[in-house]
């Protein structure tokens, strides 16, 4: 099932942040939102989640819902790795000993099999975000929303989990929707790009990423030019 948003609208107070959003992302479709800060990204994943009601029109999204993956990791400190997505699959209400066979089989999805008895402390910033990928995974929802999830990470480990997150959606097609402000990022992971104006937030272009462009780097560049520049005058736009 795909997700349908039907004039999607949310204010807070008399504030409009999200005005007038229609869209339909397809079942296993890998969707990037891009716009520039403040332009209520964030806000449009917290109503597809349900954590925040819409002020106007509809979400609609599978039975299964939704799965939040966020820029900080969220990790519990106390916790192992292992323990960690092991408690996305106990709210499941999944047996313990299925439990650990399952987030063992997680974490080396994520490549992290080797790290599951360490603490979030002990990881680095790229470990940790694959650690709360792993964790997003265990919760086994149709959906996958991911908010700026490798914003804080250096430009190679970034890369890096850019091949894994792909790898991954290809063996699994969740429905993905990613946000994120880099122009780069948006045109390597999706299939599909929506460029949100200024406040209030309303889809004021979009792409279709051809698959050659994963693999030639000449038309990625290309693309991003163009869609840099559109998301350059959206700016200057909001400034005047």
């Amino acid at each position: 099932m795909s997700i349908v948003i039907e004039n999607l609208s949310k204010d807070y107070g008399a504030a409009p942040v999200l005005s007038g959003i229609s869209t339909t992302i397809a079942e296993g479709e890998f969707v990037a939102v891009l716009g520039a800060s403040g332009c209520g990204k964030s806000t449009l994943l917290n109503v597809i989640a349900g954590l925040e009601p819409p002020s106007a029109g509809s979400v609609g999204v599978p039975a299964g819902g939704a799965a939040f993956m966020f820029q900080d990791a969220a990790l519990l400190p106390w916790l192992t790795a292992r323990a960690n997505v092991e408690l996305a699959l106990e709210l499941r209400g999944i047996p313990r000993a299925a439990r650990r066979a399952r987030a063992g089989e997680l974490l080396e999805l994520v490549h992290l099999a080797d790290a599951g008895a360490k603490r979030p402390h002990e990881l680095s910033g790229g470990m940790r975000q694959r650690a709360s990928l792993a964790r997003a995974l265990g919760q086994d929802r149709p959906v996958l929303l991911m908010d700026e999830p490798f914003a804080a990470l250096d430009a190679i480990t970034r890369d890096l989990l850019h091949d894994e997150l792909e790898r991954i959606w290809r063996a699994h097609r969740r429905t993905v929707l990613f946000v994120t402000h880099n122009v780069r990022e948006a045109v390597r992971l999706g299939q599909r790009v929506l460029l949100l104006s200024s406040r209030p937030g309303r889809i004021a272009a979009e792409w279709e990423i051809p698959g050659h462009v994963r693999t030639d780097p000449a038309a990625q560049a290309a693309l991003t030019r163009d869609i840099t520049q559109r998301l350059r005058e959206e700016i200057r736009h909001h400034a005047h």
